[in-house]
């Protein structure tokens, strides 16, 4: 939660290939209070059965940068497993695209940040969101 001295972030993830929410994809916060100063990893979480990150780590005071890690290469191999199981026909020797996805922005003290990722197996994208 965010107070008037630190910000906060959530997330959440749709997977847009098959239009439902990404679940067990883990999620790894990390700060740092200036743009040249060193990462500070906080701590993680992994995406819920709604693709949500209920309990990411709150932010320290005076953080300015956040970044969001996604693991979702486990996730992709997850779905893919799954897929053949149903159809053993349809295997895909290819590998994930995007294995990870590292999103960074600026925060401000006293504003909430919910960063949704839009993904696909071929790409993603984020935005800020309310």
């Amino acid at each position: 939660m965010s107070t008037s001295t630190t910000a906060s972030v959530s997330t959440h993830i749709l997977d847009t290939s098959v239009g439902r929410p990404a679940e067990g994809v883990a999620v790894q916060l990390s700060a740092r209070a200036a743009r040249n100063a060193d990462w500070q990893a906080l701590g993680g979480s992994a995406t819920d059965a709604d693709g949500r990150c209920k309990d990411l780590p709150d932010l320290p005071e005076g953080t300015t940068h956040v970044r969001l890690d996604f693991a979702v290469e486990a996730y992709f191999e997850k779905k893919q497993a799954d897929a053949q199981q149903d159809a053993p026909a349809n295997r895909d020797s290819g590998s994930v695209f995007f294995p990870e996805v590292a999103i960074t922005f600026a925060v401000n003290p006293g504003e909430h940040y919910h960063v949704p990722l839009l993904l696909n197996p071929f790409g993603y994208s984020v935005y800020r969101g309310s």
